[in-house]
C-alpha cells in the first residue's frame, strides 16, 4: 500500500524533532543539516494534506509526492541504523521502544565515532539536499493549506466489515420488498420444473454492477427454506477475480462430504477432482458461485465433476458481466439487480446511522430532505449507501454536518479513475491520517487467508502506522480496525465470534489497491506471476498468494529478491528456493510473513542480516531451526512461529528487548534460555513452556514481565514446588486479561485416566498447590484451563474469591483428569456470558453449591447465579448422573440469560427442573450421547432442540415454542407431542421397521427429513399404496435417503404435498409426478 504521506511526515517530524534539540549544537557540521531537514518538513506539513488528496487524479503531484516520500523513508533508514549501531555498543538500551527512541542519544553517540560519524553526515547532507529541491518545487502546484490532524492517535473510540464471502446472511443489509421480490422469483426458477437436458446442469444467473447487492440477494436464496427443502446438498464458492482453482475444489469437496472432510493438503488437482466426483455423484445440489469475473471456474474447472450429481441440480452465479452468464450457458432471461430505489435506499442508510425507532422518526423529520440527496449521489447502490452510512454516523446529527457532506468537493472531481467510488472516497478522505494507512494496508492481505486481529494490528504496529505511548499500541491498533468496521470499509467475518477476522468487499478492495497502486503489488494468480508483473517496478510492500500453483510452475525466491526495496512481503503458499537464495537483498524490510511455504533453512539462516525487520511470521512445516544470531534483530517486535518441528530457540533472543508478541504454541519448543525476563516490551506470549534445572525455573522469568495482556503456560506439570510458581508474579500483571494454564493430558482416547492406577495422590496435591499460587490478577477476562489433574480446580475459582473478578467473560476448562466437583464460584461472575467443560471423567455429580451463591459481608446478595451466562458446554463429563437444581432450590435464581446449551458424552438422568423453569432464554438445546436421559420436557422457551444417540430417550414432550427438532440414533424414541409450533423435523434411524406412530396422533411439520434403511425406503416409495402414506400425506414437504456403503444419501424419495409431487430414484434411475400420483 502507499503509505499516507501526512500520517507519515508526522512520524519522521516526531522522530527528527528530537535530533534536532540540546546538545546537537556540539555536532559541528550536522546539528544544521539536520534542524535544516526537519524545518522544510515542517514548513510543508500543513500542505500535505492537500498533495495526498490531489496526487489521486494529478500525475504531477503523485511524482512530487513520490519524492518526498522517498526522502522520508531514507531518514528513518538512517535513523534506524544509528539506534542500532549505538544498541550493538552499549549506548542505548536494547529494551527501548522503537517508537519513543531516544534518537537524540543514537546519533551522539554515533556520530562521536568518527567513521560512522562521516558515513552519517554524508547521507543526512545528501538527504537535505533532495529534500531542499523537493520544497523548492512545491511552489508550482499551489498546494493550499487544509485542516490537518496534530494528534496521529484516532480521535475517538467506534460505538460500535478480502471479500471472499459466506453464505452467512447480515440482516442490515437487507431493506425493501424488490429484494424480498428477487428471491421468491429465484427460488421458483431454481425449484420448479424439470431440466429439459436430463444430463445437463441448469444454470441461473444474477448480473449487476459491484455493490448492488448480488452478493446480498443469493445469500437469501441460499437460505431460504425451500432451497434447503428441495436440494441434498448446498455448496458455497466465492469465486473472485484471481480464482484459487485448488481452493475452490477443497471448498466444494468440505461442503458436500460426510462431516466436512476433506483433503486439506492436498494441492494436485488431478487427485481433487475425482474426490469431488465421488462425494457429488447422484446427489441433488444447489451450487452459488458467487463473484465469477469469467467462465473459466465453472467450464474449465467444476462443471465436468459436477455433471456427476443428480438431474435437477442447479447452480447460481453472481457476475458483473452478461458475457459471464453466457459463457456458462445461464437461463435467459438473465436476472439483473436492479438498483435501490429512494425509499429502499433511505432505509439501508438509516439502518446505519440510528440504533432505535425513536431516533429513526426524529431522523425522518429533521434530515431526510438532505438524506434523499446524499442517497441520490449514491447512485442505488447499497455498498455506496452503507459506507456513506458508516460515515454518516461518526457525524453529529446535524444539518450543517450532513450539509457539509453532501456538498464536498469530491462529487465534483473530474476524471475519476473507474476504480474510485465517489462514496467510499468521501468516506475514505474522512478518515485520521494513521486510519487511512491501516485501510490501504488491510487490501494487501490474501483473500483466501484469515487473518486475525491481533496479527493485523501487529502489521500496524510494526509498519510505524500507530505511534504514541508505546503502553497503548495493541489497544490504539483494535480501536483502529473497530473504526474500519464501524465505517463499513471492513466486516466481520460471520464464521468467526466477536470480530477476529473481517474480510473487505471488492469494490472497496480495488478502490484502496488502485490508492496504493505506485507503492504496492497484490498478486493472487498464477497468470500474474507469469506476465511478470514484479518487473517493470520497484515496489515498496508486496503480497503474494500462490496457492494455485502447479508443480510443474517456475516461480521461485529470484523473482522476489531483485525487489529490494521491499518494506513489507507477505507470501502464502509454494515458491522454489535454490541454494545461494536468501534474504539479504531485502535490506528495508520491516515486515515478513511466510505462510504455507517450503521456507528451507538457507533462507532463514539470513534472517538476521535484515536489521530494520519488526515483525516476522513463519508457518512453514519445514523449519527446524532459528537463527543462533537472532538476537541482532533489535527491532523486532513480532515473532510468530507455526513451526511443528522447531524444538528450540536461540540463547540470543533474550536479546530482542523490543519484543511485544511471541507465539510459540505452533512448535516443538520445552524450553527458554535464561535471561528470558529482559524481555519486558512483551504484551502477548503464547506457549511459554514450564522448564525446571535445579534451582531454576523458567517461570521466574516471567516476573519481571510486567506488560502482559496475553499469556499462555504450557508444561506446568513440570514445577517442581508452589515457590517457583508465585516467582510467575501473575497477580501483579495489571494489565492481563487473558491467561491459559495447561499441563500434559493424563487422559487415554476413551476419556478416562490413562494410567490404570490412576495419578498418584502426592502428584494431585502438588499440581493443586501449583495452580492455586499462579493466581491471576482481578482485570483478567478470560481463562483457559487444561490438563489439570488434581481433585481440587484452584481456590481462586471458589466462592467469595471467584466474585472478585468482576471482568471475567469467558471461562473455558478441558481435560480435567481427577476434579471429582465443579468450582462453586463460577456462579458468582457478573461478566461470565461464555463456560465450556470438556473431558471431566471424574465429575459424578453436579450438586447445589454449583449454583448457590453465598451471602457476603462485603458485597450485597446477588440477584441471580450466572447472571450474564449465555452459552454453556458440557461435553465428556463420562461419569456424570446428577444434576441437583430443583425449581425451589433455593431463593437465587440461576442463569436466566441462558441461550444455548450442549450437553454430550455423559450419563445424566434426568434434566433438572430448575434448568427449564429458570432458563426462560433457552433457545437452543444440543444433547448427545446422554446414556440414561429418558426424556425432555417442559421448556417454554425452547426453539431449537437437536437430540443424537441418546439409547434411552423415550419422550419430548411440551416444548410449546419448538419449531426445529432432530431425532439422530434414539431407538426407543416414542412419544413427541406438546409441540404445536414444530415446523421441521429431522429423523434418522437405519434399524426402524416402521414409521414413529407420533407421524400420526400428535405431531404434523411442514418439512420432514428423514434417513433411513433402503427397506424402509422402498416401502415409502410405493406413496399411497404403501404402508406408511398415512403418516406421511399430512406432511408438506418431505424427504427421504438410504444410503448404499459408502454412496450417503444414494437412494431418495421426495413428496410435496400442495401442489403435488412424488418422486423417487428406487428401482429406476429417476421417477416423478406432477399434478398426479408417480409410476414406479
Amino acid at each position: 500500500m502507499a503509505i499516507v504521506l501526512d500520517a507519515f511526515a508526522s512520524y519522521v517530524g516526531d522522530l527528527l524533532k528530537q535530533v534536532a534539540q540540546d546538545e546537537l549544537t556540539l555536532l559541528l557540521g550536522v546539528s544544521s543539516e539536520i534542524a535544516s531537514l526537519h524545518e522544510r518538513l515542517n514548513s510543508l506539513k500543513d500542505y500535505l494534506a492537500d498533495a495526498e488528496r490531489r496526487r489521486i487524479t494529478d500525475q504531477s503531484v503523485q511524482g512530487w509526492v513520490r519524492k518526498l516520500k522517498d526522502v522520508m523513508y531514507d531518514v528513518t533508514d538512517i535513523l534506524d541504523l544509528c539506534h542500532l549501531k549505538a544498541m550493538q555498543r552499549g549506548g542505548v538500551g536494547s529494551s527501548a521502544p522503537p517508537v519513543n527512541i531516544s534518537c537524540l542519544d543514537s546519533l551522539l553517540f554515533c556520530l562521536r565515532n568518527p567513521l560512522f560519524a562521516h558515513d552519517i553526515g554524508s547521507c543526512i547532507k545528501a538527504l537535505n539536499a533532495r529534500h531542499d529541491a523537493i520544497c523548492k518545487s512545491a511552489a508550482a502546484f499551489s498546494f493550499l493549506k487544509l485542516e490537518a490532524y496534530e494528534d496521529m492517535a484516532v480521535p475517538r473510540r467506534p460505538s460500535a466489515a478480502d471479500r471472499k464471502t459466506d453464505p452467512v446472511l447480515e440482516r442490515s443489509a437487507v431493506v425493501g420488498e424488490k429484494i424480498e421480490e428477487d428471491t421468491r422469483t429465484l427460488v421458483k426458477m431454481l425449484t420448479n420444473g424439470k431440466n429439459k437436458k436430463q444430463n445437463a446442469v441448469v444454470v441461473v444467473a444474477v448480473v449487476g454492477t459491484g455493490g448492488i447487492g448480488k452478493t446480498t440477494l443469493a445469500k437469501k436464496v441460499f437460505n431460504d427454506e425451500a432451497i434447503k427443502e428441495a436440494f441434498d446438498k448446498k455448496i458455497w464458492l466465492s469465486v473472485t477475480q484471481d480464482v484459487n482453482e485448488v481452493e475452490l475444489l477443497r471448498t466444494a469437496i468440505r461442503s458436500v462430504s460426510v462431516g466436512g472432510a476433506s483433503d486439506g493438503r492436498e494441492s494436485n488437482k488431478s487427485l481433487l477432482v475425482p474426490t469431488l466426483v465421488d462425494a457429488i455423484r447422484d446427489k441433488r445440489f444447489f451450487l452459488v458461485l458467487d463473484d465469477a469475473w469469467s467462465d473459466r471456474a465453472w467450464s474449465g474447472l467444476l462443471k465436468v465433476p459436477f455433471s456427476h450429481g443428480a438431474a435437477d441440480s442447479r447452480v447460481l452465479v453472481t457476475t458483473r458481466h452478461d458475457a459471464v452468464a453466457r459463457g456458462m450457458q445461464a437461463m435467459h432471461p438473465l436476472h439483473h439487480v436492479d438498483k435501490l430505489c429512494p425509499p429502499d435506499a433511505w432505509s439501508l442508510l438509516k439502518k446505519q446511522v440510528v440504533s432505535s425507532e425513536m431516533e429513526e422518526v426524529e431522523i425522518d423529520e429533521t434530515l431526510k430532505d438532505i438524506g434523499m440527496e446524499i442517497i441520490d449521489k449514491c447512485g442505488g447502490l447499497p455498498l455506496a449507501v452503507k459506507v456513506m452510512g458508516g460515515l454518516l454516523c461518526k457525524k453529529e446529527r446535524r444539518r450543517a454536518d450532513w450539509e457539509k457532506i453532501l456538498h464536498d468537493s469530491i462529487w465534483s472531481v473530474p476524471q475519476m479513475p473507474d476504480e474510485l467510488n465517489y462514496t467510499i472516497y468521501l468516506s475514505y478522505q474522512d478518515l485520521h491520517p494513521c486510519l487511512k494507512q491501516c485501510f490501504l494496508h488491510y487490501s494487501l492481505l490474501p483473500k483466501n487467508v484469515d487473518f486475525f486481529i491481533d496479527t493485523v494490528t501487529s502489521m500496524w504496529i510494526s509498519e510505524g502506522f500507530l505511534h504514541g505511548e508505546t503502553d497503548d499500541l495493541e489497544q490504539l491498533g483494535e480501536e483502529c480496525y473497530k473504526e474500519l468496521i464501524y465505517r463499513n470499509l471492513i466486516e466481520p467475518n460471520a464464521e468467526y465470534a466477536g470480530e477476529w477476522v473481517s474480510t473487505m468487499h471488492d469494490v472497496v478492495r480495488s478502490f484502496a489497491q488502485h490508492l496504493a497502486r505506485d507503492e504496492a503489488l497484490v498478486i493472487s494468480s498464477r497468470d500474474e506471476i507469469s506476465r511478470g508483473a514484479l518487473k517493470p517496478h520497484k515496489f515498496l510492500r508486496l503480497s503474494i498468494e500462490t496457492d494455485d500453483l502447479q508443480p510443474n510452475d517456475e516461480f521461485g525466491w529470484k523473482i522476489i529478491q531483485g525487489q529490494k526495496s521491499l518494506r513489507t512481503l507477505i507470501l502464502v503458499g509454494e515458491l522454489k528456493i535454490n541454494p545461494g537464495d536468501s534474504l539479504i537483498t531485502l535490506s528495508s524490510l520491516r515486515t515478513l510473513h511466510i505462510e504455507n511455504a517450503n521456507c528451507t533453512s538457507t533462507l532463514v539462516e539470513s534472517l538476521h542480516q535484515l536489521k530494520h525487520l519488526r515483525y516476522i511470521s513463519l508457518k512453514c512445516g519445514d523449519i527446524t531451526r532459528l537463527p543462533e544470531n537472532i538476537g541482532k534483530m533489535r527491532f523486532l517486535q513480532y515473532l510468530g512461529l507455526v513451526c511443528e518441528n522447531l524444538d528450540r530457540l536461540p540463547n540470543s533472543i533474550v536479546k530482542l528487548g523490543q519484543l511485544r508478541y511471541l507465539d510459540l504454541s505452533g512448535t516443538s519448543i520445552t524450553s527458554i534460555p535464561r535471561g528470558f525476563c529482559g524481555l519486558t516490551s512483551l504484551r502477548t506470549l503464547y506457549g511459554f513452556p514450564t522448564q525446571v534445572d535445579g534451582d531454576w525455573c523458567s517461570l521466574q522469568e516471567l516476573g519481571p514481565l510486567a506488560q502482559l495482556w496475553v499469556l499462555g503456560l504450557s508444561n506446568l506439570e513440570n514445577v517442581p514446588a508452589i515457590s517457583f510458581a508465585a516467582k510467575a508474579r501473575l497477580g501483579e500483571k495489571a494489565h492481563l486479561s487473558y491467561l491459559m494454564l495447561e499441563c500434559s493430558s493424563r487422559l487415554g482416547e476413551d476419556g478416562f485416566v490413562e494410567d490404570e492406577n490412576g495419578v498418584p495422590a502426592e502428584e494431585q496435591r502438588q499440581i493443586e498447590e501449583v495452580f492455586n499460587a499462579l493466581t491471576p490478577p482481578l482485570c483478567i477476562e478470560s481463562i483457559e484451563i487444561s490438563g489439570h489433574f488434581g481433585e481440587q480446580l484452584p481456590r481462586w475459582m471458589m466462592s467469595r474469591v471467584a466474585g472478585a473478578y468482576e471482568r471475567l467473560s469467558m471461562v473455558i476448562m478441558d481435560d480435567l483428569a481427577c476434579c471429582n466437583q465443579l468450582p462453586d464460584g463460577l456462579c458468582r461472575l457478573l461478566s461470565l456470558y461464555y463456560f465450556q467443560l470438556t473431558h471431566a471423567p471424574a465429575i459424578k455429580r453436579v450438586g447445589p453449591e454449583f449454583l448457590t451463591i453465598l451471602p457476603s459481608s462485603s458485597q450485597l446478595r446477588q440477584a441471580h447465579a450466572f447472571p450474564r451466562l449465555k452459552r454453556m458446554n458440557l461435553i465428556g463429563m463420562v461419569e456424570w448422573e446428577e444434576w441437583e437444581w430443583d425449581q425451589q432450590l433455593n431463593s437465587v435464581h440461576a442463569m436466566p440469560a441462558l441461550e444455548e446449551l450442549v450437553i454430550k458424552n455423559c450419563k445424566l438422568r434426568r434434566l433438572p427442573p430448575g434448568l427449564s423453569s429458570q432458563a426462560t432464554a433457552l433457545t437452543s438445546l444440543y444433547l448427545r450421547n446422554i446414556q440414561q436421559l429418558n426424556s425432555v420436557e417442559s421448556f417454554a422457551s425452547l426453539v431449537k432442540l437437536e437430540v443424537y444417540d441418546n439409547p434411552n430417550l423415550e419422550s419430548i414432550t411440551s416444548l410449546n415454542r419448538l419449531q426445529k427438532l432432530v431425532i439422530d440414533g434414539c431407538p426407543k424414541m416414542r412419544i413427541l407431542e406438546g409441540v404445536p409450533e414444530l415446523l421441521r423435523l429431522e429423523l434418522k434411524d437405519l434399524d426402524m421397521e416402521e414409521l414413529p406412530g407420533y407421524l400420526l396422533q400428535s405431531v404434523s411439520p411442514r418439512h420432514l427429513v428423514l434417513d433411513c434403511s433402503l427397506e424402509m425406503l422402498t416401502a415409502i416409495s410405493t406413496g399411497e399404496s404403501g404402508p406408511e402414506w398415512n403418516k406421511l400425506s399430512r406432511v408438506q414437504h418431505v424427504k427421504a435417503y438410504a444410503d448404499q456403503g459408502d454412496n450417503e444419501r444414494r437412494w431418495h424419495v421426495l413428496y410435496t404435498r400442495d401442489p403435488y409431487r412424488f418422486e423417487t430414484n428406487i428401482g429406476i434411475s429417476s421417477s416423478s409426478s406432477s399434478g398426479g400420483k408417480s409410476t414406479l
